[in-house]
């Protein structure tokens, strides 16, 4: 398998083979993790990291992984960079390519990250999207395969609004890797219907499926793995907040949908989630609005089910595999036999 050199975009643009190939090399970048063995073979390389939309999980994952490699990492957030206004993304992505081997994008349209693609000539890294979020995905089937053993024939259900990044990448990884998927949500949070053609075309060689449903009980019926993310993404008005509460309620991941599923299923979370009143919007909700939690009950957060945790640090695994990966250090991983740790 040969992926250097190539952007990591979405999933739609990677074969099965390619994407399995990627959570194999994570699995084994782990282990090596865990034994403190290095695999710092990327020295001398440097990646820049571009954050037009603040993140915990991304960025350290992203900086962690890359100083496992051996490389070195800039940071440029949203006012450390002008990307977008007083310089082109156009220019900005033949700059940083002439000073960086790879460049991190996490911020607002698709379009944006593909135009710093079209326009470097090192390897851009989607770290999230309005559309797509594709090296969440990898985390979590990693997460998915640890768990189960397998992917292929899973049922996994994605709950609430389904029409942006995290359910789009939901039905684009299950359609590549052959779970059957489903959205279930109101009808006016369903993804949009050419993307949902799309992944169809994607199950007619994987075996998966899609289903969109506004019903709870026949939606989690015997599923695997249970999914959501908070109600209002990063980027959109307050405003939003009623509408979506009103909305989405009665699609919250409570401890009556897990046992619907099945005592098999699992419960999984992007993070950050509403769970409990910690957080500052927490509290904000529990003021105006009386609500506890929203999309998660902190029931079925901290439940043995839920291991969003175990989710959360894949993140780091994953990153660095596709890193490795695209830049050519992944063959020397591959190749090598397990040794003695040095830590």
């Amino acid at each position: 398998m040969n992926l250097r050199g190539r952007d990591f975009l979405t999933l739609k643009d990677y074969s099965e083979a390619e994407i399995i190939y990627l959570l194999d090399l994570a699995a084994k970048l782990k282990e090596k993790k865990k034994k403190g063995i290095l695999v710092d073979y990327l020295r001398g390389k440097n990646v820049a990291l571009i954050f037009e939309k603040t993140s915990t999980r991304t960025r350290c994952s992203f900086e962690v992984a890359a100083h496992d490699l051996g490389m070195g990492t800039t940071y440029l957030d949203p006012t450390g960079s002008q990307i977008g206004k007083k310089e082109s993304i156009k220019d900005t992505a033949r700059v940083l390519s002439g000073m960086f081997e790879g460049i991190e994008y996490r911020g607002f349209g698709q379009e944006i990250v593909e135009e710093l693609a079209r326009y470097s000539d090192v390897p851009v890294w989607n770290g999230l999207t309005n559309e797509y979020h594709p090296t969440q995905m990898l985390a979590d089937m990693l997460t998915i395969r640890e768990h189960f053993g397998k992917l292929k024939g899973l049922k996994l259900v994605y709950m609430g609004d389904a029409r942006y990044n995290m359910g789009n990448s939901y039905m684009v990884a299950c359609s590549k890797l052959g779970l059957h998927f489903t959205a279930c949500a109101p009808e006016k949070y369903f993804p949009n219907a050419k993307l949902v053609g799309e992944c169809e075309n994607f199950c007619e060689t994987s075996g998966g499926t899609i289903t969109l449903t506004e019903n709870v009980d026949v939606a989690v019926r015997d599923a695997d793995v249970i999914c959501t993310d908070v109600w209002v993404s990063m980027g959109e008005p307050d405003e939003v907040w009623a509408e979506r509460i009103n909305d989405l309620s009665p699609y919250k991941v409570t401890s009556e949908v897990m046992e619907n599923a099945g005592s098999k299923a699992v419960f999984l979370h992007c993070l950050p989630s509403f769970h409990d009143l910690g957080t500052k919007i927490g509290k904000e909700i529990h003021e105006k609005y009386g609500l506890d939690d929203m999309e998660v009950t902190d029931e079925v957060f901290e439940s043995d089910r839920s291991l969003v945790f175990q989710e959360a640090e894949n993140r780091m695994h994953t990153i660095k595999a596709v890193m490795a990966a695209t830049l050519g250090a992944d063959r020397i991983v591959m190749s090598e036999t397990m040794g003695k740790g040095r830590g």
